[in-house]
């Protein structure tokens, strides 16, 4: 059935899918709205990439531990539904919370050790485990054969990783590389909140990345750190972190023979923005498996 649908309950898209996918690929791109051309981007590949799409959009309470930052969290259905409707084997399910969190809830919870300590897990107390819960929940529900997710958030990739392996769903995780604007800035819904001159400022964070993927080569990975420390301060942003860890366990490494990534988190006019940068010649997903 070649058209765009919308569905707010689980077992309406189930049948949905049932009764014209049934047997063949259905990819999932979960998403928590205020879509822009990053979102669209994962949604392109999987369109094309499986017979069917579902695009879930819901703001996950568990994942956020400021209750302002969650009621401020850009809502935008309409203009979301309109971004989506180019696409005939797309659907959206846009669910209420007790339909992602029925009961009894499938979710046992899983053990995600280092990686809930460290850099987002660290200056985020729980978000982790929200996140591990929300997908889970979202691959329970939809059955996908692969899912999609921007490579912007990469510890939270390797966090859906291990979930996904200990849970034992076997879904094919896909980490699509970050969208850019043409000055370099990773394309967030949190962009929406900043001034013309924010998101000038906020260019200090890309421009930080290059500079470690540029003198790699030129220090250890310690000393490389506290130059990008220095040269992200001659801007203007106020830097929650700064670390170059393993790109998969995200622990620390003593040289750049290990596939490694360079994350940062900032706040440009009390919006807190993220990024990293891969340290290799090109975004190869093999490295990251």
């Amino acid at each position: 059935m070649e058209t765009f649908r919308t569905f707010d309950d689980f077992d309406d898209l189930k049948t949905h899918v049932e009764e014209f996918y049934s047997g063949r690929k259905i990819g999932l791109v979960p998403t928590m709205g205020a879509l822009h051309i990053g979102h669209i981007s994962l949604v392109e590949r999987a369109s094309k990439e499986n017979d069917f799409v579902i695009v879930t959009i819901f703001v996950n309470p568990k994942q956020f531990n400021n209750k302002s930052d969650l009621s401020s969290y850009p809502r935008t259905i309409e203009r979301d539904k309109a971004l989506l409707n180019q696409f005939t084997n797309v659907a959206i399910c846009i669910p209420k919370e007790n339909s992602v969190y029925p009961e009894p809830d499938p979710y046992l919870g899983v053990d995600l050790g280092h990686l809930d300590e460290v850099l987002e897990g660290c200056y985020r107390p729980g978000h982790f485990q929200g996140v591990s819960h929300v997908v889970h929940n979202l691959f329970y529900l939809t059955n996908p054969s692969s899912a999609y997710f921007g490579l912007k958030d990469i510890q939270q990739f390797a966090v859906i990783k291990k979930m996904n392996e200990i849970t034992g769903l076997n879904i094919e995780l896909i980490g699509c590389p970050t969208i850019r604007s043409k000055e370099g800035l990773a394309l967030s819904s949190r962009n929406e909140k900043l001034s013309n001159e924010g998101l000038r400022q906020s260019l200090i964070i890309i421009k930080t990345l290059r500079f470690v993927e540029e003198n790699k080569t030129q220090y250890s990975p310690d000393d490389l750190k506290n130059k990008a420390i220095e040269f992200f301060q001659e801007g203007n942003l106020k830097l929650e972190y700064l670390d170059i860890v393993n790109a998969k366990t995200f622990k620390q490494i003593r040289n750049f023979e290990e596939p490694s990534v360079c994350c940062i988190a900032a706040y440009c006019e009390n919006i807190r923005l993220i990024d990293n940068v891969l340290l290799e010649s090109v975004l190869d997903n093999e490295k990251l498996k």
